[in-house]
C-alpha cells in the first residue's frame, strides 16, 4: 500500500457532505472525522470518510471550483517523512507544512506537506510512534 488517503476541495461543503454521507453508506463507508479550518492548510473545514475508524477520503476547501488535489503517501518511518519533505523541496516543491506531529488527527500522526509545481498538496505521513 502506498496511499494513505486522498482528498479534494468542494464548492459547497454542506451539500458535499450530504451527498457523500448518503452515497457512500451502501458501501459501508461513513463519516469518521471532521476538523475545523484552524487545523487545515486551506483554512476551511474538512471531513474524512472511511471504514473501520480510519478516514481515507477527505473533502474540504469550500468555495474551490477548481480545487487542487491532496494525496498522502504512506511512509514507513518518520525519517522517511523527513526525507520526502527535503527531497520534494529540493526538486522545486513549495513547503506547505514542515515535518512534525499533527495530534489533532491522532497522537502519532507525523506528516509533512509540499505543494507540487501545479499546486497539488502532496503529503507523506507515518502513523507509528517512531
Amino acid at each position: 500500500m502506498i496511499l494513505d488517503h486522498v482528498g479534494f476541495g468542494v464548492s459547497d461543503y454542506a451539500a458535499a457532505k450530504a451527498f457523500y454521507d448518503a452515497g457512500l453508506a451502501p458501501l459501508g463507508i461513513v463519516r469518521i472525522m471532521e476538523v475545523g479550518g484552524d487545523v487545515t492548510a486551506s483554512g476551511s473545514s474538512a471531513v474524512g470518510y472511511g471504514r473501520d475508524g480510519k478516514p481515507e477520503f477527505w473533502l474540504g476547501g469550500e468555495g474551490r471550483t477548481t480545487p487542487p488535489a491532496h494525496v498522502a503517501f504512506l511512509a514507513r518511518s518518520r525519517a522517511e517523512v523527513d526525507a520526502f519533505h527535503a527531497a520534494a523541496l529540493a526538486a522545486g516543491g513549495t513547503d506547505n507544512g514542515a515535518p512534525g506531529l499533527r495530534p489533532h488527527y491522532h497522537e502519532n500522526y507525523y506528516g509533512a506537506f509540499v505543494l507540487d509545481p501545479d499546486g497539488h498538496n502532496m503529503e507523506a505521513v507515518c502513523h507509528s510512534p517512531q
